[in-house]
């Protein structure tokens, strides 16, 4: 603070003394004495101005000094609102603190379809296509999910991964890791959302890459008609091919529903009592289903303009306070009750549980063919921190962080 005020007292000075150069103090015509007045006065306040900003510049806090949510909403970065621009060239990249192993070559099986990538890329008739977001904060269970795809399919080679990210370009660290993988990294930009979003539970559900999945018809490529949309905190241990097959009927996304949940507590009493918004399931059996594991058709998203619908609820949102949860309640108005069915083992969800002593949780009855740790606990954190739960174990093998286990 010393050399703060010192730093001022000396920009004053200066500025006084220029001042003076430049002017004739010892004039005797009045006229000019009192435009000299003047210029002074203009000078002083244009001092005091200046040592004001350098002060404000000096005591304001970084983004990166902020808490991560912070960080973003405080970010004056100059970022295009193109969902298809460029990424961001970042002086400071906090992935430079992860270290990948690099993963094992992959090859597709014998009974596999010829991919022909090199010619047609991402349009390519025979890829099957995954979208995550690749975020800090769960950084490295994107590249445990990666690298569980690639181990448990037949054809590894014909999955095309699209990364969506908003912070800083990732696309050396993917690379560097996976070698052979088929990927592209697409830019979301933070400002698409951030007068969308309004308070939730949780901080964690505030941040805008959740909310990319809705745009996902519009990041990717025409030539892609549908993906396979997967969370960061999950691994799959059967083949993704078999999900990827599985029969929408005429619907724009699929998933496991789980209709013995009780599915009033995801709205507010006041959307429940208002007949303008629970009208809004007349006609349809809604059912709850997690949005982490989702099968999307596109081309029909492109034509129904579901973009636009969700948005619209979360105005209403903004407005009325119909619900609590982040990011899922929009696509329960939009999609419950108007969802394909798709088997359980698919989505062994809240497996995270809630962080704390006693809320290990075990797997549903029948056939795993995914394990999703939704919920407060990751099995990142716990296995570092020595008290996993026995199902985190199962996470494990697909760890590629640090240099060795």
């Amino acid at each position: 603070m010393a050399d703060l005020k010192a730093t001022l007292a000396y920009t004053r000075s200066a500025v006084m003394w220029i001042a003076a150069d430049r002017l004739d103090f010892k004039s005797k015509n009045r006229k000019r004495r009192r435009l000299y007045g003047v210029r002074m006065l203009w000078i002083w306040r244009l001092s005091g101005f200046f040592s004001a900003a350098l002060l404000l510049i000096a005591l304001s806090p970084s983004p990166q000094s902020l808490p991560p949510a912070e960080a973003i909403r405080s970010s004056s970065l100059d970022r295009t609102y193109h969902l298809r621009s460029p990424l961001l060239e970042y002086p400071y990249h906090p992935v430079d603190r992860f270290s990948f192993r690099r993963a094992a070559p992959f090859r597709n099986a014998a009974g596999c379809v010829g991919s022909d990538s090199d010619a047609a890329g991402v349009c390519d008739p025979n890829l099957v296509h995954v979208a995550i977001t690749l975020d800090v904060e769960y950084l490295r269970g994107s590249i445990a999910a990666v690298h569980s795809i690639l181990l448990n399919s037949l054809c590894p080679e014909s999955v095309f991964f699209h990364f969506i990210v908003s912070e800083v370009s990732l696309e050396n660290l993917v690379r560097s890791t996976f070698p052979q993988l088929n990927f592209k990294v697409y830019y979301f930009d933070p400002e698409i959302v951030r007068n969308l979003i309004s308070t939730s539970v949780r901080q964690a559900l505030e941040q805008p890459l959740n909310y990319a999945r809705n745009y996902l018809a519009d990041l990717l490529e025409p030539c892609v008609t549908r993906v396979i949309y997967l969370d960061s905190d999950l691994v799959v241990v059967d083949d993704i091919s078999e999900l990827w097959r599985t029969s929408l009927r005429s619907k724009t996304i699929g998933a496991p529903e789980y209709c013995h949940a009780n599915f009033t507590k995801y709205f507010t009493a006041g959307f429940w009592s208002s007949k303008r918004f629970s009208s809004t399931f007349a006609g349809r059996r809604p059912c709850y289903f997690n949005t982490g594991v989702m099968v999307i058709d596109l081309a029909r998203w492109r034509r129904v303009g579901y973009t636009r619908i969700i948005e619209q609820w979360m105005e209403i949102q903004k407005r009325d306070r119909i619900y609590e949860l982040g990011s899922l309640p929009p696509f329960l108005l939009v999609f419950a009750g108007h969802v394909a069915p798709i088997e359980h083992r698919w989505n062994q969800h809240g497996l995270g549980g809630d962080n704390v002593r006693g809320s290990c949780r075990d797997l549903h009855p029948g056939r795993v063919s995914l394990l999703h740790w939704s919920g407060s606990g990751k099995p990142w954190l716990r296995l570092d921190s020595k008290k996993p739960c026995p199902l985190d174990m199962l996470w494990a093998p697909y760890d590629l962080y640090g240099h060795s286990h």
